[in-house]
């Protein structure tokens, strides 16, 4: 490991942490806060004026957490083009998220799923709390259109207790925008740029007497940076809703979404440096391609059942539609539905403060699987039929007691149950295939303890320890004609502690954990040159640990540093066939930082970096590395008047060739290495914004 390379991003946040602080007017911790950002870290403080009051108020509630969140708001979106959920999360330290094609992207908090080849795993990602995961755990974020979001919520690891999850990636949660929180009441947008990229949205948002509402469409095409890379997606979603008095409301909330996405395929390392925009030739030969289509729709409430407790609950139902020729044909049919419940209460124990907050959350999904022979991107022969069927049950709780006004002792934790029930159908006609019912089911209980303290200028100081537990999915399980692969569900233990707060021009967001894994579900790529899909297995004892820290720095009027660094340090721990070597995929090191100058015209100009200084292992032998990298990116822009913005977002402005990110691999030295994504060339897009 490259310390010296660690050091530089490092030594920027200190540095910049150790200019004397202002110190400011002390206020009792009783009196109601106003909440300031850098965008994404959660701080207490001073109003950033960028930040509107229903985003000020989702970090204060989030604030109350013993461990690391962040709230990223659509007002820092607004001025730069961010067509995935990679661009929504880019500054928040210790996610990552880096696309690979379209708007697949991989992400992992804390390297949840690190291993997974293909989507998301061991990560809860959701809107308004309804799961875009399959029922059973297995998902992905292309129906994620971050126009369409309000506010974005981040908790990482045990911190997404809230919700139910004993997940050790935690969850991200996307708050839909409504009549009442959205600032405009019309907006239009438009984007074009590189590879005849364009979008184009549009929204109408207002309320009337008890009733409010929201529509917004967003319509999108590129030809892709790639070969064989060509997409377009469309999303619409509206949000009716009916106020009963205060903090009382019902909403019904419909999206739907359709995609299509060419796929170029991944590469070896030498064809990803040298000649990156060539498409695989099976990709190509094959019309590898992903049609997606889904409806979703909620019923939830807000009810204030009395001064002190308050109701929260949804019953939703998903459709989603997959088309996907790949090695074969994967033709999909999914419907999941489920219902979530929770009580928040606030009053006094033993004579102490206290609040805490309790409920449930039951889904259920089940999937018509088909598989046929690829004809160059439609259906041949059938080849294979299965019905996969997932419950899962979550019963949650967690309790804050303040042993003084500034000392608060948490401890809460979940129980869960999940159940697997595979059935294969025999083909007539079609040989190798059989009829086969399988089942597995999952229980555990994963507790939660910590501490919460906050000083009177509104700094904050917290620990926490928390069990997280991942049974496997339908992916993971591949039934074979001897049943499902032979898995436990993967448990840790995670120990975390930071800092967050505000002093003078700083704003600071730190922290540090230690995540110690049993049975961790890793992945390997078995053959992608065949287009032969990952299998998984069960580590022995892994460790997961690092260090999260963001640093705002505002000063001279005008100007603002931003800077994250994200510290990742994975390794087996005695593993009888990997010792002790480091866990691949995700880079040791990643640095991000953007200098921003506004002025009071409306003009901005927003140089930005991104910097992985050392080298990142492929595979689980420690045999190969995939190369760091840094990457400049530029955003510019003008308020031309109060309802019209217009941006220019230039990116990889040095046109670097690097690796973006890669599956991983057994031992590089015997398996194929056809396993890299490229990171995209130069670019820049321009857009512009009406509002009223």
């Amino acid at each position: 490991m490259n310390l010296q390379a660690s050091a530089a991003p490092l030594a920027l946040l200190l540095a910049a942490a150790s200019v004397p602080a202002h110190a400011q007017t002390p206020t009792s911790p009783a009196d109601e806060r106003a909440v300031t950002t850098v965008d994404s870290i959660i701080v207490t403080g001073r109003r950033d004026p960028e930040d509107p009051p229903v985003v000020a108020q989702a970090r204060a509630r989030l604030s109350r957490t013993p461990g690391a969140v962040a709230v990223v708001s659509a007002e820092s979106l607004q001025s730069r083009y961010a067509p995935n959920i990679a661009d929504v999360l880019r500054d928040v330290p210790g996610v990552y998220a880096q696309k690979k094609w379209g708007g697949d992207v991989r992400i992992a908090i804390r390297g949840s799923g690190i291993g997974n080849a293909n989507h998301l795993r061991g990560l809860f990602v959701s809107q308004d709390g309804i799961p875009f995961n399959e029922a059973d755990g297995f998902g992905d974020v292309q129906m994620v259109d971050p126009l369409l979001a309000r506010y974005t919520e981040v908790y990482k690891g045990g911190n997404a207790l809230r919700f139910g999850g004993a997940l050790l990636g935690g969850a991200v949660n996307l708050v839909t925008p409504n009549g009442r929180t959205s600032p405009d009441s019309v907006v239009i947008r438009a984007d074009y740029g590189s590879w005849r990229t364009a979008r184009l949205h549009a929204e109408v948002a207002g309320e009337r007497g008890a009733w409010d509402g929201f529509l917004g469409v967003t319509g999108a095409t590129s030809d892709g940076w790639r070969q064989n890379s060509e997409g377009q997606q469309q999303y619409v979603t509206l949000n009716l809703g009916r106020s009963f008095g205060e903090d009382r409301e019902a909403r019904l909330i419909i999206q739907g979404a359709y995609i299509h996405q060419d796929i170029p395929g991944s590469l070896t390392l030498d064809q990803a440096l040298n000649t990156p925009v060539t498409a695989a030739p099976a990709n190509v030969a094959n019309a590898y391609q992903r049609d997606y289509a889904s409806v979703r729709t909620t019923l939830l409430t807000r009810w204030r059942l009395s001064p002190a407790l308050l109701f929260e609950g949804s019953v939703y139902g998903t459709w989603k539609d997959l088309h996907h020729p790949i090695f074969q044909v994967i033709d999909q049919q999914s419907r999941n539905y489920g219902a979530f419940g929770r009580l928040d209460w606030e009053g006094s124990l033993f004579g102490l403060r206290a609040d805490a907050f309790g409920g449930a959350w039951y889904r259920s999904g089940d999937l018509d699987a088909l598989q046929f022979v690829n004809v160059r991107g439609s259906s041949g022969a059938p080849t294979a039929k299965a019905r996969q069927n997932a419950q899962a049950l979550d019963v949650f709780a967690e309790g804050r007691l303040f042993a003084t006004d500034q000392l608060a002792l948490v401890a809460g934790g979940a129980w869960g149950r999940a159940e697997r029930d595979y059935e294969r159908f025999a083909l007539p006609g079609v040989a190798g295939t059989f009829a086969q019912a399988l089942g597995e089911d999952y229980e555990w209980f994963a507790p939660r303890l910590g501490l919460l303290w906050e000083n009177e200028a509104g700094d904050q100081a917290y620990a926490n320890a928390t069990r997280s537990v991942e049974p496997p999915n339908f992916g993971a399980l591949s039934p074979t004609a001897a049943g499902f692969t032979p898995l436990e569900p993967q448990e840790a233990w995670t120990y975390e502690a930071g800092l967050r707060g505000r002093r003078g021009p700083f704003t600071w967001d730190a922290t540090i954990y230690r995540a110690e894994l049993d049975n961790e579900l890793l992945n390997f790529v078995v053959n992608p040159a065949l287009g032969v899909p990952a299998a998984t297995f069960n580590a022995g004892p892994t460790v997961h640990q690092g260090l999260e820290a963001a640093l705002d720095w505002r000063f001279a009027d005008r100007w603002r540093l931003r800077q994250t660094y994200t510290y990742s340090d994975f390794f087996f721990e005695g593993d009888r066939v990997y010792g002790d070597n480091d866990l691949p995929l995700i880079p040791p090191h990643l640095y991000r930082a953007e200098l921003r100058y506004s002025d009071p015209s409306g003009f901005f100009i927003a140089p930005q970096v991104e910097w992985t200084p050392s080298d990142t292992w492929v595979d689980y032998a420690n045999t190969l590395e995939a190369p760091g990298y840094t990457v400049m990116n530029l955003s510019l822009g003008w308020r031309l008047n109060a309802r019209t913005d217009i941006f220019v977002d230039a990116r990889n402005i040095l046109d670097e060739r690097y690796v973006s990110n890669f599956n991983a691999v057994t031992d590089a030295r015997v398996a194929s290495t056809s396993v890299f994504w490229p990171g995209e060339g130069a670019s820049a897009f321009i857009g512009v914004r009406l509002a009223r």
